[in-house]
């Protein structure tokens, strides 16, 4: 799924904003970077601070437009402040996570960043389906590129790891239901109790001349907790275990 992620980073002016961009993308397992028109490609100084994540930067697409950069997206969202002036669909960064996760296993999603003064234009920000804003302190909300692409790609990546692990849990679940669904048929059941009263008579714990109730309560028993087909051989084998040990004791 996060194959399917895509950084579109608007007319940056500063390759090193880039760099540190790619940067904190790898960490997060992202790698699908595209630039839209920036002012400076990216040199030596943006490959240094990019660290491990040169992969990203060599592999990054440049386009002119941010039209270019979405055209095949199935959905986009744009980081922008919260703007009275221009009301539109807004995501809380958790929840722009999760719906990047469900979305991204369809098709390609874009998360778009503009530019470090003046961010996205509203002719950009109307290109999105959404708007995500970093709850920062307000009274200190100053995030630079490479920050609010961290942040934002942890988010997915969060959500990410527990999208895996709750579809882990539930193919263990699956199987632990189909294996305890597998319930004897009523003919080894029925083997099972005469195996159960032979072994209880060669340690004369059953009478063979009066048995009394003892297999009607053992049958109720075994009824009540039903055991499954697995747990009726380990059944078996311990009778098994039993009859060796009577038969060697009455030698």
């Amino acid at each position: 799924m996060l194959e399917n992620v895509r950084i579109v980073l608007v007319n940056t002016s500063d390759c090193r904003n880039i760099g540190s961009a790619a940067r904190a993308m790898k960490t997060m397992g992202l790698k699908n970077l595209v630039l839209v028109d920036p002012i400076e490609l990216p040199n030596g100084q943006a490959q240094a601070l990019a660290a491990g994540a040169t992969d990203v930067l060599a592999n990054a697409k440049v386009v002119a437009t941010m039209e270019e950069a979405i055209t095949d997206c199935g959905l986009v969202v744009g980081t922008s402040a919260r703007s009275r002036t221009l009301p539109w669909p807004m995501l809380e960064p958790r929840s722009c996570g999760q719906k990047f996760v469900e979305e991204g296993q369809k098709y390609p999603v874009a998360l778009v960043f503009g530019r470090e003064s003046s961010g996205l234009t509203n002719e950009e920000l109307q290109l999105c389906h959404y708007h995500v804003a970093i709850p920062a302190n307000p009274e200190y909300s100053s995030l630079n590129l490479a920050m609010a692409v961290q942040t934002l790609s942890y988010e997915i990546r969060m959500n990410f790891l527990e999208a895996e692990q709750a579809q882990f849990e539930k193919k263990e679940s699956d199987v632990v239901a189909e294996e305890e669904s597998e319930y004897p048929l009523v003919e080894e059941t029925e083997r099972f109790y005469e195996h159960f009263e032979s072994a209880m008579k060669k340690t004369g714990f059953v009478q063979p001349k009066h048995p009394g109730m003892i297999m009607t309560k053992v049958r109720r028993l075994f009824n009540r907790a039903r055991p499954d087909g697995k747990e009726l051989k380990m059944l078996r084998g311990i009778l098994a275990s039993i009859d060796r040990t009577a038969e060697a004791r009455n030698k």
